[in-house]
Parts: C-alpha cells; structure tokens; sequence
C-alpha cells in the first residue's frame, strides 16, 4: 500500500520553560511543603524526567482550605458577578496568549500528539472560561433557583480533584464553572500530568486573581482523599476511574458535601447499514485512538450492523495502517506515547485477557519508539459480550468490535454494560437517531460524529459513569446553593 513520507516537523520545547522543582500553589503563592516530599514528573515519550513536583501532606491541604476559606469569606464571594467575570475573562484571554507554551508543556508532560494539545485541548479550555465568564452576572436568571425565589448563592471552598487525560481541560471544566458562581477551589491535578496546572498558577497570579480564590496541590492519591474528606470542604468534583469515584461516594455519605462525579465509559459506537461508512470510520477512529483512547467517553465498543461489518473493519483497518504513531512534538503524529508505565501495563493485561477469552487481535503495523510507553492501535473481532475487553473500560487504543442485526439488538447491546457516559449513531435517518437516542443510556448522544465537545452543552454520565453534569446551565447548577436546597 503506498503511503505518504513526512519529514519531522517537531514543534519547539524552546516556547516553554520548566522549572527543576515546583512547590504548592496556596494563597497566591508558591510554597514548601510542610513535610518536604517530592517526586518526579517524566515525559512517557521518552521517560525523561521533566521536574521535580511537591506532594501536599496533611498540613498542606489544611493550608490549602484554610487559605480558600479566607478567600471566599473575604471579598470573593461578595464581589458582584460582573466583577467576577472580569477576572475569567482575563484568564481565558491569557490562555489564548500563551496557547503554544501550554500546548507544548501538555504534549511533553502528557504524551498526546501536539496538534491535540494546539487544537483541541487549550482552545477549548480556554472557551470554558469565556462561556462561563458571560454567566458570572446572569445566575440570577438561569432559572438555579429551585422554585424558591432566593437568588442562587455560592456553595463556599470546592475540592476539585481531576485525571491525567485531560489535564488543563479538565481544570477549565472545574474551575471555570466554580469561579462563575462565587466559590473558590483547592484543586489536585494527577501525580503523573501535573505540569500544566501548575502553569495555570502562574496565570492566576497574571491576571490578579484575589490570594486564595485558586489553590493548586500536588500529589498522589492520598493528597486527593485527605482533600476530599477536609471538613472544611463544601463540595467535591471528581473526574476519574469509577473505582475512585465510589471510593469517594462512600467516604462523604453523611456529610452536608455534595458531590458531582464523572467516572469511566464503556462508549458503544453504533453503525448502520445506510450510514456514510467513509465517515464512519473517521468517526470511529477519533473515537478509540484519540488522545491514544485516553478518554472517558471513547467509543471503545463498535456495534456494527451485520450485513456491513466485514466492509467497514477492512477499511477501518486500511485507515489504521495511515495513522502515525511516533513522537508527540511532531506536528505529523497521530497517536502519541501512553500517559505512565502504570496504564501501559494495565492496557496490555487486558488486551492479553481478550487473546485468551477467544477474541482475534490485529494490531496496526507501525514502528514503535524504543524508550517511552508506547501501544500499537488495536482492533479485536469476534468479541462476546462476556468479555472482559467488552465490560471493562481500557482506557487505551484499543477497539472492540460485535455486530447486531435489528436496532433494537443495537441498543440492547448498547446498554449491556454497567456505565452510560457516551454512544455514538451512525445512519442516515433522522427518525432512528431521534429513537436511539432516547433508548440509550448514555448521558451524551452523537448523531454521525463522536467526540464533540461546547462548554454550553452539558456533559455527564449514568449508571457507574457517575453522577451531575459539566458544562452548560446544568453545569452551574452544581455550584450554587439557595434557600429551597441548602
């Protein structure tokens, strides 16, 4: 098959500079840590060290609250919201100015290709902070009073924990709504993508952002549970695996927090016979090997009508061997490096556990990197719905694929799985969108795309995909209190 030759077009490390060790971002501030403990952020590339990072202890988180507690009862959450939304307006504008400085530290700290980091990831961090600056002043009339005619209020200092997938954009996702309301934030982004939060600091600080409204932690696991249970925390919002998620459920149970969970996806991709199969397979590559499968909602389980699927796998598998896998500071990749040591392990397992349950692999024939973590995009067929490859979220570039014969075996095996984040349509009939759509259990529905993403559309899941939405009127909602819910 003849392919393309493409000269690297590496993007510069010169446009960001990176620190040999970075403390806690606190009341303003970067600081020590109390205990002084430290570890080293890689790039999964190459596995260079990167940094030396500050793991937040016990007395590190009490400073964190105790500092956004002052904050919110100072002039923050009594500022007007035009006056609040100023300050998200400065903030999205600064991250627009410095795009290409975030976008190359995302791609060196996380692994996905630097067109994601430049196209997608910042700009749509930096559009959260836009659209949620136009709502600072509007709350009143977004319809969050609950029927009790109380104007809505903030719910006080928010503890924000997010994954390592999607680090700045899920930090927008947290903190834009946050700050829109009145509340201020301790936030904790992964041990293994910590990088960009921290540059985040930096823009606080730019935009004289009030010491305190914004806190930044780093840490492991236990930072993020000693966050979580601090009395002194309101609220929780969480992005991450479903175990971690129920871990936190049980462990605020009997507290006045409240919470808003988005946990792991188990996404079915649907593709019907009259479907445009061209697009489709686009579709179903941005589903799975996006950002290397590293998303929540990927379209990890492809349903196929029957009489088409022997058609659409082999130009599903002719489009995989285009796809370049390699460096991810060269404009030209298409698949970068998997996010830690840990995940690549975990991806592997399963992907072994399918060989053995009786599912055939065909992996995409590419040269992979000597150092780094690195995984070839992955297809497996003659899958049962038994399998584990077919329950259990992977979170990697790697596809599932069955077949069904009627719509209504479609949605069946849609939903024959235990989360309900996502689901993808593929047809070119409008009717059978509309009636998909409304018997899945999937929080988000794509109608001939997969993927798509606006702060004002919200986004969340059922089932063990968690509970509460992100993004969007509904998105707010979980942020402010009024006399009817308190």
């Amino acid at each position: 098959m003849a392919k393309f030759e493409y000269a690297p077009a590496p993007e510069s490390r010169a446009v960001v500079t990176i620190a040999a060790s970075y403390g806690l971002f606190i009341g303003g501030d970067f600081i020590e840590a109390t205990d002084g403990s430290t570890y080293e952020t890689i790039n999964p590339s190459s596995e260079e060290a990167l940094a030396e990072v500050t793991e937040a202890g016990k007395a590190d988180v009490e400073a964190a609250v105790r500092a956004a507690r002052a904050a919110f009862e100072g002039p923050w959450s009594r500022l007007p919201g035009t006056e609040r939304g100023k300050y998200l307006f400065r903030i999205a504008r600064i991250l627009q100015e410095r795009a290409r400085e975030f976008a190359v530290l995302e791609t060196l700290d996380n692994g996905k290709p630097i067109k994601e980091s430049r196209d997608f990831d910042i700009p749509l961090a930096a559009a959260h902070f836009f659209y949620h600056a136009g709502w600072a002043d509007k709350l009143e009339h977004a319809g969050l009073s609950g029927g009790s005619g109380q104007p809505p209020r903030p719910l006080g200092v928010v503890g924000q924990v997010i994954p390592w997938n999607f680090p700045l954009l899920m930090l927008s996702w947290k903190i834009a709504p946050a700050l829109a309301a009145g509340n201020t934030v301790v936030l904790k982004p992964a041990q293994t993508t910590p990088l960009t939060a921290l540059l985040f600091a930096e823009v606080c600080q730019q935009a004289d952002l009030p010491a305190g409204v914004v806190n930044i932690i780093t840490g492991a696991g236990e930072t993020g549970r000693l966050l979580v249970e601090h009395p002194g925390v309101d609220k929780v919002a969480f992005t991450g695996s479903t175990q971690v998620g129920k871990a936190i459920a049980r462990s605020i149970a009997g507290t006045r927090k409240r919470a808003t969970l988005e946990l792991g996806g188990k996404a079915a991709n649907i593709v019907f016979d009259d479907a445009a199969i061209d697009e489709a397979v686009e579709g179903i590559v941005n589903g799975i090997f996006f950002n290397q499968g590293h998303v929540c909602c990927a379209g990890s389980r492809l349903l196929v009508q029957e009489n088409v699927a022997d058609d659409v796998i082999m130009r599903l598998k002719h489009r995989l061997q285009t796809l370049r896998v390699g460096d991810p500071l060269d404009k030209n990749t298409d698949v970068g490096a998997i996010n830690s040591a840990a995940q690549l392990a975990r991806i592997r397992e399963l992907t072994e556990i399918g060989e053995a349950q009786g599912a055939t692999r065909w992996s995409a024939p590419c040269n992979l990197p000597d150092r780094g973590f690195w995984f070839a995009p992955t297809v497996f067929t003659d899958v049962c719905q038994s399998h584990r490859i077919a329950q259990e979220e992977i979170c990697g570039p790697v596809l599932s694929v069955l077949t069904f014969r009627t719509p209504q075996e479609a949605v069946a095996k849609a939903n024959n799985t235990p989360y309900g984040l996502s689901a993808g349509i593929w047809t070119e009939k409008g009717s059978r969108i509309l009636w998909m759509a409304d018997q899945l259990r999937a929080g988000v529905v794509w109608a001939n795309t997969f993927n798509r993403f606006d702060p004002a559309s919200p986004f969340g899941g059922y089932k063990e995909s968690g509970y509460g939405r992100e993004g969007g009127r509904h998105g707010l909602e979980a942020y402010v209190t009024t006399g009817a819910n308190r």
